[in-house]
């Protein structure tokens, strides 16, 4: 098994940070320091070294320092899944000539065509404060949290994610025209079938076998879930051929023209599935557990989802926990430091008291981030 590590992160002109380094040389990096410092932002630079739009969903343009020249850059030297490598990425400085902020990728500082080449090396998971209410929010939100998941499996499923968003987009823009042309729409309807399939029987895979993994977790101070995921094409692609799956909904597509042009928007497919999440020490949805229970079973699943990536990938996952241990007792934070050892992983954490971090061990560091500075304490 290939733990993702980070040995060195150089930062430009990200966010608050005009230019800092950061030498890791331990398992666990612990960012600490005053609310407004900069230390989310830094484990955000780091989600840009994965496939994706980091762990804020920002655009390339947000992240920029406001006082430097509209370019950023973030590298870093890492061991993973093919030994020593250096992968960066960014943006130049916006020119009168330029059409559209293109993003920047490499690897040993040779150009690559994606970010999603930076998944041959490392693999990551994170957990953020926003992630708290996922219980209680939007379906989309659940939607987009498990992609992301799916994302730390298969490096390509945001490219088929987004082409299926494409497809549908193009089928809607096409129901808008009166008479619009048959052909067309079959066309149209051809390709979004398949790109839905493609993208529900990943979910479903990973959905089946996060589903065992939380089944067969041993006992821990983060309870178990029982999840599943709310969409036709998702359950019906485990026991059914891909091809029948997809000639059924070519047929609802069909069939459900008038109905999505009149709705402005297609009423039926993946791009629509839940996640459903029943907390297991009760038998209850998530979203009647209380806070407490929700934070631990959010904790819980993230946990099982990194095992899960290190069996399916033999990469041991790179973890991002930004502000996880601030609502946890004492108990839970050295729970989770002793689940963070056996899963064998590089976890970058974040906090505002240092003092809820002496549990880490030797294998821990401090940093003290103020300001878009980041120092080693000593």
């Amino acid at each position: 098994m290939t733990a993702s590590r980070i040995h060195r992160l150089t930062l430009t002109h990200f966010r608050n940070y005009r230019a800092a380094q950061l030498e890791a040389r331990g398992d666990v990096v612990v960012l600490v320091g005053p609310n407004g410092a900069g230390k989310t932002n830094c484990i955000e630079a780091v989600s840009f070294l994965s496939p994706g739009r980091g762990l804020r969903r920002a655009t390339l343009e947000d992240v920029a320092d406001n006082q430097g020249d509209g370019s950023w850059a973030v590298s870093a030297e890492v061991e993973g899944a093919l030994g020593l490598a250096t992968l960066g990425t960014g943006i130049d400085a916006p020119g009168a000539d330029t059409q559209a902020t293109s993003r920047r990728c490499r690897i040993d500082r040779e150009p690559v065509s994606s970010v999603t080449a930076f998944g041959d090396h490392l693999r990551m998971v994170w957990l953020t404060p926003a992630m708290d209410g996922l219980f209680l929010g939007a379906a989309s939100e659940r939607r987009r949290f498990f992609d992301r998941l799916v994302l730390a499996i298969d490096s390509e499923h945001t490219s088929r994610v987004s082409a299926l968003d494409r497809s549908l987009r193009s089928r809607n823009r096409l129901l808008e025209v009166r008479n619009y042309d048959d052909h067309w729409c079959d066309a149209i309807e051809r390709e979004t079938a398949e790109l839905a399939v493609a993208v529900a029987a990943t979910r479903g895979q990973t959905a089946t076998k996060l589903a065992a993994m939380l089944r067969a977790r041993g006992a821990s101070a983060f309870p178990s879930a029982h999840i599943m995921l709310d969409g036709w094409m998702e359950n019906a692609l485990l026991t059914e051929p891909a091809t029948a799956v997809e000639d059924r909904y070519r047929q609802i597509l069909r069939e459900g023209r008038a109905r999505d042009a009149a709705a402005g928007r297609t009423l039926d497919g993946p791009h629509l599935t839940d996640l459903q999440v029943i907390y297991a020490p009760k038998n209850m949805p998530a979203r009647d557990a209380s806070t407490g229970e929700q934070k631990a079973l959010l904790i819980g699943l993230v946990l099982a989802h990194a095992t899960l990536v290190a069996e399916m990938t033999g990469i041991t996952p790179l973890l991002l926990l930004d502000e996880v241990v601030a609502h946890l007792d004492p108990s839970r934070r050295h729970a989770l430091f002793a689940e963070l050892t056996k899963l064998g992983a590089q976890v970058w954490m974040t906090g505002a008291d240092p003092a809820a971090f002496a549990g880490i061990g030797a294998a821990g560091e401090i940093f003290d981030v103020d300001s878009g500075r980041i120092g080693r304490r000593a």
